[in-house]
Formats: structure tokens, sequence, C-alpha cells
């Protein structure tokens, strides 16, 4: 926490633009502690609300910006090429795109509350070659949830910010595991089913 006070104390909302750019994209920033904080110095005055709010939105959708960018110019090459090295065939990676169709951007929406999600899940759209206004649409929506969660525990909680994180990411951690466990027992029915068949 005391790396973060120090960049923020350096480069303000710069400082704050560039730690979650960095963050979304998959290097070792703590995202929500880093909003968080920003909140809780809105609290006692030290930063401003809209420049806080805007500076952290922004950096978080440029972030998962540059991930699609990434997953779209290269993840598909590379996979083609690569792929059948890590059992990745056409017929997968249609598979994966179909599973977008239908379901996918709400990972979007809702994968920035899970860590790890968030940091894969744009490079996947971008593979999958999920429409840019579709993963725009759904990834920017989130990024503004997210943003605003995190930012407003900061400053409503104010001096018990790190208490109520630790809560928040306790709860935050189970919830990813029961999904985790559910898309594990409909995946293993479906394949149930159609080994029946």
């Amino acid at each position: 926490m005391d790396t973060l006070l120090i960049w923020i104390s350096h480069y303000g909302y710069l400082g704050i633009f560039s730690l979650l750019v960095l963050g979304i994209i998959g290097l070792p920033v703590p995202d929500e502690t880093l909003l968080t904080l920003s909140g809780f110095l809105i609290y006692k005055g030290t930063l401003h609300w809209i420049p806080t709010f805007l500076s952290a939105y922004l950096g978080s959708i440029t972030g998962i910006s540059v991930s699609y960018a990434i997953g779209s110019t290269f993840g598909h090459h590379l996979l083609k090429k690569y792929g059948h090295y890590i059992h990745i065939t056409e017929e997968r990676l249609q598979k994966a795109h179909n599973w977008f169709e239908k379901i996918g951007r709400w990972a979007l929406l809702f994968g920035y509350f899970i860590p790890g999600i968030r940091h894969v899940i744009a490079i996947i759209a971008g593979t999958s070659e999920l429409q840019i206004w579709e993963f725009a649409l759904f990834a920017y929506t989130g990024g503004l949830l997210w943003t605003a969660t995190f930012l407003s525990v900061g400053y409503f909680f104010g001096d018990n910010w790190s208490i109520v994180l630790e809560t928040v990411n306790h709860h935050i951690i189970l919830l990813t595991i029961a999904v985790l466990i559910i898309l594990l027992f409909v995946f293993l029915f479906k394949k149930f089913r159609k080994n029946k068949k």
C-alpha cells in the first residue's frame, strides 16, 4: 500500500490511470486496493471525485482494450499456428466464438470483479473475433461498474476501507469458487449426456 501511496503522491491522476492500464493488462498491480485507496483519498480530500473517477475508468478500459487488441491481432494467428501443441483446433476456436456469442459477453461485464478473469477475458474475446462494438458495450460497462464500486467502498467507508476491502475480496473469492464448481458440474453433465447418446 505504501508503494501505491508514493506512486499516487508523485504522479497523481496520471499514476492512477497508468497503474490501472498495467494492472488490467496483467502486471502485478493490486487493482482493487488501488481503487479503494483512491476512494479513501477522495474521502480525505487529497483527491477529487471527477478526475479520480475519470482517470481510473479510462485506465481500466484502456487496459482491457489493449488486451482485446492483443487477442484480435495475434491470438487467432498464434493459436492456428501453434494451437495443435495444446490441443486447440479450429473446431474448438469456433466453439469459443459461439460461446462468446451466447454468454461470453457477460463474462466481460462481470469479469472485472473476479481476479484473474479480467486479465484474460479480453484476450479471449479478441481471439474469438468478438465484434469490437459488442466488446466495448460489455467491457466498458463492466469497467464503469467496477471502478464506481471500489472507489465508493474507499469513499463511504473512510478509515475502515481496508477492513471492508478484505471482506469484499474474501466473498469474491468464495463466489468465484462457487461459479467454477457450477461450471464444472454443467460441463461434466453435458459430457455425460453426450456420451450416453
